[in-house]
């Protein structure tokens, strides 16, 4: 994998030889080394999550980046309370059963290519994530929508999608990445070059290194500010960091940054911009439960919970990025948090006893204890982002405090998240949006038995009971009480190790660019809204 080189005075240059060459006098730099963009290109720094492909039936990674980077609109788009609104659609209407929907497209669309956005383009779009889904692709799209069938009729500028069965709101499945709208038969490569209707086109695709973008021409939504967009790859892990990137003028935005003090530099300089805002995101580690694994040992699970100090890794060792939770769901969402009881506070000298009455003793005087005759390692995996692997090796040294050792590793994106999905892991970081569309029911399939987005092997007859409940209710009140027991079940089981709620950032030199903002929903990174500084 490439890295960057930033240099005092912005140059950018791969270096061949992997690795992120640092000593070049970043340190020093000041806002007023900071020479900004020319006006013509916005240069957009980011964690690179999806390394191999830009085509989102790959992986959610990959789905993300295509409409992060500004290449692909969704027929919906949530608003910053997370209710979807209309886009490149303009209703979203269903029969009475709510399983026949018909979706009304806007009028006057076109990819970036000029070619018009017929209903049949929508259709074959939708389609291809099916398609694709288990044979070539980990996407998981079933997990927000089941179409019986998908039916254009181009003349009406309709399209019709009949579900397996009821969906209280379809279009807010439809505001998901997954459903992005592409020119699939158009794309000669889709993996590198996707063909969108957003306000950029990409030009150039460089696997761990950059994305090179230029105005769309035929974009549908006003005029597109920039002539041309560079998405530099920034290795957060390395002392080049997206705050060094930003204050040097190699960057002009760049999202996340995650050190508390870096934040604050940034908001007590004028020259820089920090938009905030309390996102939907949890950060936790699965516990991986699967017949044969350590995690399948209920008990170990829980000391596991008590070890961890959740509240001193949130509020000190990541600097208050994150609010400390028990709940996979965050406590900021109406989903019910104040009616929970924490089942496993921290309490280490707790957590030692369950272990020793349980049998997991440390027989050998090693200093950790052995599970079934076989010493305890739990193979921990994470990754570069916002703050996971630092939390990472945080509950590594709490567990090691109750002689549990786990091995920490750490991996890029793409890599870990195909060691999650074929189970290869028994604690594996994550961060993610927790209501992608617009509630927590897709997210919640984590740890829904008959899910293929359950990662972890978890299994509660009445967790599943309660889960496939929600297919068919369609009431409001009675969805969020579903939720509430749904959220308490995996406290009890200890199903899932939860670190806090993440807050998102979008940092920028005002010098160059102004309205660089961060939304509710972590879908939307490079927008039409970015604009030079006057």
């Amino acid at each position: 994998m490439q890295g960057i080189i930033v240099t005092r005075r912005g140059l950018l240059a791969a270096s061949a030889a992997g690795t992120v060459v640092a000593g070049l006098g970043l340190t020093g730099c000041s806002s007023s080394d900071s020479g900004g963009s020319s006006g013509t290109e916005l240069k957009f720094g980011c964690t690179n999550f999806s390394k191999e492909s830009l085509d989102p039936s790959n992986q959610p990674n990959a789905a993300w980046a295509c409409m992060r980077y500004g290449i692909g609109e969704s027929l919906f788009k949530f608003d910053e309370k997370m209710v979807p609104q209309p886009y490149l659609a303009e209703s979203c209407t269903p029969d009475d059963e709510h399983l026949t929907w018909t979706i009304a497209l806007r009028e006057g669309l076109k990819f970036s290519t000029g070619t018009e956005v017929t209903a049949t383009k929508v259709a074959e779009s939708l389609q291809h994530m099916f398609d694709k889904e288990g044979s070539e692709g980990s996407s998981a799209p079933s997990t927000f929508m089941k179409p019986v069938s998908i039916t254009p009729d181009d003349g009406a500028r309709t399209v019709t999608i009949v579900t397996g069965s009821p969906s209280a709101d379809l279009s807010a499945a439809l505001a998901n990445p997954l459903f992005e709208i592409l020119d699939i038969a158009g794309s000669e490569n889709l993996g590198e070059k996707p063909i969108g209707t957003g306000p950029y086109a990409v030009t150039e695709f460089n696997s761990g290194q950059d994305v090179k973008l230029v105005r769309n021409t035929n974009y549908w939504n006003g005029e597109v500010p920039y002539e041309s967009v560079h998405v530099i790859f920034i290795d957060d892990s390395s002392s080049l960091t997206k705050f060094m990137a930003l204050q040097s003028g190699d960057v002009d935005v760049t999202e996340n940054i995650t050190a508390m003090s870096d934040l604050e530099t940034l908001r007590n300089d004028s020259t820089y911009s920090v938009s905030q805002t309390i996102g939907m995101r949890t950060g936790f580690s699965y516990l991986n439960a699967a017949e044969g694994r350590p995690l399948a040992n209920k008990d170990l699970r829980r000391a596991v919970l008590m070890a961890v100090d959740d509240a001193t890794i949130t509020g000190t060792t990541v600097g208050g990025l994150y609010t400390a939770g028990c709940s996979v769901v965050p406590s900021s969402l109406d989903f019910g948090y104040d009616q929970l009881t924490d089942a496993t506070p921290h309490d280490p000298e707790r957590a030692k006893q369950i272990l020793d009455a349980a049998g997991i003793v440390d027989s050998d005087g090693d200093g950790f204890r052995e599970l079934d005759g076989t010493k305890i390692n739990l193979d921990y995996l994470t990754y570069e982002s916002r703050n996971l692997s630092v939390m990472a090796e945080a509950v590594a040294s709490q567990l090691a405090s109750i002689g549990i050792q786990a091995t920490v590793t750490k991996l890029d994106a793409d890599t870990e998240w195909n060691k999650l999905v074929a189970g290869e892991y028994d604690l594996n970081s994550s961060n993610w949006m927790t209501a992608q569309e617009g509630e927590p029911y897709s997210y919640l399939a984590n740890w829904y038995s008959r899910s293929g987005a359950n990662y972890c092997a978890y299994h509660n007859d009445e967790y599943d009971s309660l889960y496939e409940q929600l297919a068919t209710q369609l009431d409001t009140a009675e969805r969020k009480k579903i939720y509430v027991r749904l959220q308490q079940i995996l406290i009890d089981d200890a199903a899932v190790l939860v670190h806090g709620y993440y807050n998102s950032n979008m940092c920028s030199n005002t010098k160059a660019v102004s309205d660089a903002s961060v939304s509710t929903a972590d879908y939307y990174w490079i927008t039409s809204a970015f604009k030079p500084a006057k």
